[in-house]
């Protein structure tokens, strides 16, 4: 499979503001998976009444929700419980306002053993030949705030891979069960590795680790500090770390984030405001060729032993590298 039309990074707003206008005149399909999503904003109202009107014209709209949704604890832990039991209320209010305009709308996860085990954290979405992915925006106000991306990409065939991807993903969950790690070749330079959520199994991970053995300098992004076997290797790397500090973050983040650092003994390099959500890193090897994971996996342990559902771009294209290096350059270094 060949992409006809490179890559293009959006940046949170323009991702939405592209994703809704796309939205608006789709003839065919539109199937999205989201880790969270709140219509809590003018600029989501505008998602979902798009969303609403393609069903009513009689696209086939698929939206797919993660139910970490209403389990996310947001603000301060006095707060938690109220938080949650509002969020709830307005997921349901808005399951059932998508539903009846005719959108095929489902909760992911619904019946995991555990609340943060068997998450779906992959996100995509699909508007007729376009897909925008290798990224990690969820689909509510902050989220969209947040530093991240996501990318475009227009090829009717990936399209149609996705889409496959996105079945696969609904009735795996129907069955409760997790899926088989996949990996699509779009072209000599460019690879996706979907987890398929098997605990303690992630290729994307894996590929991390071994990439970063081999590689001579490394710049690495994500929303928490890096744990496990990938901290080790990076270790004793020339690698420069870019995660959000355990006192920047909120709630359940805070934890995590300050688990990884005593763990790792790793400091932060990030000191921008705003909450780094974007997750990629950029290999430099010892003959100077550049390789870029990107995509929705946080380079963490954490969600490799509980099964989270992943994707990941793969790629050596400079052109996409060059769109990373610049994105570094403008939102977080």
């Amino acid at each position: 499979m060949a992409i006809s039309v490179k890559p293009v990074l959006l940046p949170g707003e323009h991702y939405l503001n592209d994703l809704i206008e796309r939205i608006q005149t789709a003839r065919e399909r539109v199937a999205i998976v989201t880790t969270i999503f709140h219509n809590d904003s003018p600029r989501m109202e505008q998602f979902v009444q798009a969303l609403c009107l393609a069903a009513e014209r009689g696209v086939n709209v698929s939206f797919c929700v993660d139910s970490f949704t209403y389990l996310e604890p947001n603000g301060p832990w006095r707060h938690l419980l109220k938080d949650q039991s509002g969020q709830a209320y307005r997921a349901i209010r808005n399951e059932r306002r998508l539903k009846a305009a005719g959108v095929k709308f489902r909760w992911l996860g619904r019946h995991a053993n555990f609340g943060v085990m068997g998450r779906t954290h992959t996100k995509w979405s699909i508007v007729d030949d376009t897909v925008y992915s290798f990224g990690g925006i969820n689909l509510y106000d902050m989220g969209i705030s947040n530093t991240d991306y996501m990318f475009r990409v227009v090829n009717q065939g990936l399209s149609d891979a996705f889409y496959m991807r996105h079945t696969h993903l609904i009735t795996a969950d129907k069955a409760n069960h997790a899926g088989k790690n996949r990996s699509i070749e779009l072209s000599s330079r460019t690879t996706i590795i979907f987890d398929g959520g098997m605990p303690f199994h992630s290729d994307i991970y894996a590929r991390a680790i071994e990439l970063a053995h081999q590689a001579k300098d490394i710049l690495f992004v994500s929303q928490y500090c890096p744990t496990g076997k990938l901290a080790r290797a990076l270790r004793n790397k020339n690698a420069r770390l870019y995660f959000n500090h355990w006192e920047t973050a909120s709630a359940l983040n805070t934890l995590v984030i300050k688990a990884g650092m005593r763990s790792s003994q790793f400091e932060t390099l990030y000191e921008r405001e705003p909450y780094l959500h974007a997750k990629y890193i950029i290999y430099t090897m010892p003959n100077g060729t550049k390789v870029a994971l990107t995509g929705s996996h946080n380079f963490q342990t954490g969600g490799v032993v509980l099964g989270t559902r992943e994707l990941c771009m793969e790629t050596t294209s400079p052109g996409t590298i060059a769109e990373l290096e610049t994105f570094f350059e403008e939102y977080v270094k």
